[in-house]
């Protein structure tokens, strides 16, 4: 009696095309001879020919695992989060601005004669009050003409930045050489306040000498100069998306969210425009906050990304987050669409070389945040 071995030898591997008809599949027993061929009906004369059928490989179909079939991880979904780049509106001559500027005008010489007449007053009345009067008009009027120069500069700070930013666009591709060394080295004066374009400035410096195109030269420029300010006005981003989820998830009222919202978006757009060299003054500020805002309502970014927030967030992580939470991950993420756009505007080049930041990586970072906060809640009890 032979053993196992014998009776069923191991049959060796063999590869062979499945789309060749001629090719021989291999025989599961190779000790044994191979059947005849079955003998198959002759065609005859007046028959068509009979299709023979190949051998065909079954289409692959990539399945999708529960992660892909997630909205809440689909980059597709989540870069429609993401605004377009803003660009700093067209200043116009309007009928409102010619009103508030003669209405400040009648305000200036209400006030101018309103003082006149109170100093008189108390020159008739007691000398020295009139001359105290008179002192602390002159105190004001040069306090008023240095925030007066204040404002301008800082205006015309943005208005630099604007128009380097422009510069820089329309130069990207066709600028020559020197006038890429032109626009690198106001970008670097610009920036040269901040210790951390201090090696970007340095890496500037070491080309003097060097031969190289203008395009490549702006792109050297803008990763040397901008990469570690982008890391930074990205993380000025993320931390103020964390305080507005974490404020707006555990504020009783919908006033609170608003104000502390807003807060947060003023204070985000200053400290970004004085990352980037801009360093705007008051009304700065305000023509900053409104390029922001009306870019954002323009675009229909602030309308139109609701409802993808509330589907992307409620089906990803609503097992894991409360609805206070979830309320926090969306107002964090109207503050990084903030954020993105007052880079855009801020930044003294395009992003050209440097990837533009999107809103995907910021909701990793808020959902993430927000799973930890629930976690400890659950640890905890409850707020």
């Amino acid at each position: 009696m032979n053993d196992g071995n014998d009776a069923f030898p191991i049959r060796k591997p063999r590869a062979f095309p499945v789309d060749d008809p001629d090719g021989e599949r291999p025989s599961a027993k190779p000790d044994k001879p191979a059947r005849p061929a079955r003998q198959t009906r002759q065609q005859g004369p007046g028959e068509p020919p009979r299709a023979t059928r190949k051998p065909t490989a079954l289409p692959v179909t990539d399945s999708l695992t529960m992660e892909q079939e997630d909205p809440f991880l689909a980059p597709d979904d989540l870069e429609q989060l993401t605004p377009p780049p803003a660009k700093p509106r067209r200043r116009r001559l309007t009928i409102g601005k010619v009103f508030s500027t003669a209405f400040g005008m009648l305000v200036a010489l209400a006030l101018g004669l309103w003082t006149d007449r109170l100093i008189r007053d108390l020159f008739d009345r007691l000398p020295w009050l009139g001359w105290v009067a008179l002192g602390a008009a002159g105190v004001a009027v040069l306090a008023l003409l240095a925030l007066v120069v204040r404002e301008y500069l800082g205006l015309r700070r943005l208005a630099r930045v604007a128009e380097l930013n422009a510069s820089i666009a329309a130069g990207a591709a066709t600028a020559t050489a020197r006038e890429a060394r032109s626009l690198a080295a106001r970008v670097a004066a610009l920036t040269a306040a901040s210790p951390l374009t201090a090696r970007g400035r340095k890496s500037l410096e070491a080309l003097d000498g060097e031969i190289i195109d203008g395009p490549h030269y702006l792109a050297f420029a803008e990763r040397e100069l901008m990469t570690p300010l982008d890391r930074q006005a990205s993380q000025l981003i993320v931390n103020a998306a964390r305080r507005v989820s974490v404020v707006t998830a555990v504020s009783p009222r919908a006033i609170v969210d608003l104000l502390y919202v807003g807060f947060e978006s003023v204070r985000l757009i200053r400290a970004m425009a004085e990352l980037y060299g801009g360093r705007p003054g008051t009304l700065g500020m305000i023509r900053l906050f409104r390029d922001v805002i009306a870019h954002l309502a323009v675009t229909g970014t602030i309308a139109a990304g609701d409802s993808l927030i509330q589907q992307v967030v409620g089906h990803g992580i609503a097992a894991r987050l409360s609805a206070r939470l979830g309320e926090g991950v969306i107002n964090g993420l109207m503050t990084a669409r903030i954020g993105i756009s007052a880079m855009d505007l801020c930044r003294p080049m395009p992003f050209v070389a440097l990837k533009r930041p999107g809103i995907s990586g910021f909701m990793t970072d808020l959902t993430g945040f927000a799973s930890r906060q629930a976690d400890r809640e659950k640890s905890t009890g409850g707020l």
